[in-house]
């Protein structure tokens, strides 16, 4: 393999970067060229310091892109490190892009180049954060790290609760608690049913995009610590993900609405036939119709009867990810140290 250094975006791979990714050990939307430019662009909404650096690691055999260690260097907990770009609040998962076939060669010569090449940032640790328990990243990398003598520690961050679908609505609700199906039903009833109108969609429409967006992130910024995260760089970085999404055509952006108001919102992923559960807003002034409740249910329905394969809410172990049938997966958080 040959390994190449990249300090700004290597434009001319975005084509093979995201057909690399299809193939890869972990497919996620994070991992995607356009995702992660726009995450950079803002240092993932203000999380990171201008002054990081972009430190991009392609390996190629012959002309054919086969592994990219996606990085950027910055001071992280008092050292010097080399990070997943991504890192570490707004990118749920994250990894190496690379062929499960190629992933042993590829983590071995890379670790070798980021120890030997002097154009890399001089660097203490590696720290890879979000890494799914479902990653074979993190036994490679335990076995490479080994044989090289340096440190390697592996810790649990947070939870990732995930719904795997049957694809019927029917079968679905059959498998939740009883208390909790009868709950589900009875508040889209009650809705239903109430002498008010109401209505839930997808957006289709790029000419009302920007005004989605607004209020969308309107109906998040009614949850006060929500409020506090949109600061104006995360703003831009949300906005730029949208945008990005829409225009790859795997947002999927949707809206309940009640007597003509946006009551909820849910802003997903659908992508690689599975809906990854991002982020979320409500409007206090309905919260008696149970909006996000009602609305969630309806992107259950939709994603059973459209063929979806998984629900996946990710980060975070909040109650009622569970209470809609998910079951627990991890991410983990990988720490490596030249001696």
């Amino acid at each position: 393999m040959d390994f190449k250094l990249h300090t700004v975006f290597p434009e001319d791979l975005e084509v093979k970067w995201n057909e690399l990714l299809a193939q890869s050990i972990t497919h996620v939307p994070f991992l995607r060229f356009e995702y992660l430019k726009n995450w950079w662009q803002t240092r993932g909404g203000g999380e990171w310091p201008g002054d990081s650096r972009l430190v991009i690691i392609t390996a190629h055999e012959g002309d054919h892109l086969v592994g990219i260690a996606p990085l950027f260097h910055s001071q992280h907990d008092g050292k010097s490190a080399l990070l997943f770009l991504g890192s570490i609040e707004i990118s749920d998962y994250l990894d190496f892009i690379v062929q499960p076939d190629n992933l042993t060669a590829f983590t071995a010569s890379l670790l070798t180049f980021l120890k030997t090449n002097p154009d890399i940032p001089p660097w203490d640790t590696l720290d890879l954060y979000n890494l799914l328990d479902s990653s074979p990243s993190l036994e490679q990398l335990q076995q490479s790290v080994t044989a090289l003598g340096w440190s390697f520690s592996n810790a649990v961050t947070n939870h990732a609760p995930v719904i795997n679908l049957p694809g019927d609505w029917e079968a679905y609700l059959a498998r939740l608690d009883k208390k909790q199906r009868h709950e589900l039903r009875r508040k889209i009833r009650r809705l239903e049913e109430a002498e008010i109108s109401s209505k839930w969609y997808i957006i289709e429409n790029e000419e009302t995009l920007d005004e989605d967006i607004d209020q969308f992130l309107s109906l998040m910024a009614q949850d006060p610590e929500k409020e506090a995260f949109l600061t104006e760089e995360m703003v831009i970085a949300m906005s730029g993900t949208i945008k990005s999404a829409f225009a790859q055509g795997y947002l999927q952006l949707s809206f309940l609405e009640i007597d003509g108001q946006k009551a909820a919102a849910y802003l997903n992923f659908d992508y690689d036939d599975h809906l990854w559960i991002y982020n979320s807003g409500l409007n206090r002034d309905f919260y008696s119709y149970s909006p996000g409740w009602v609305l969630l249910g309806y992107l259950l329905r939709w994603a059973n009867e459209n063929g979806r394969t998984n629900f996946d809410f990710m980060r975070g172990d909040e109650d009622y990810k569970y209470r809609f049938g998910a079951k627990d997966r991890f991410v983990h958080r990988v720490t490596i140290s030249k001696p």
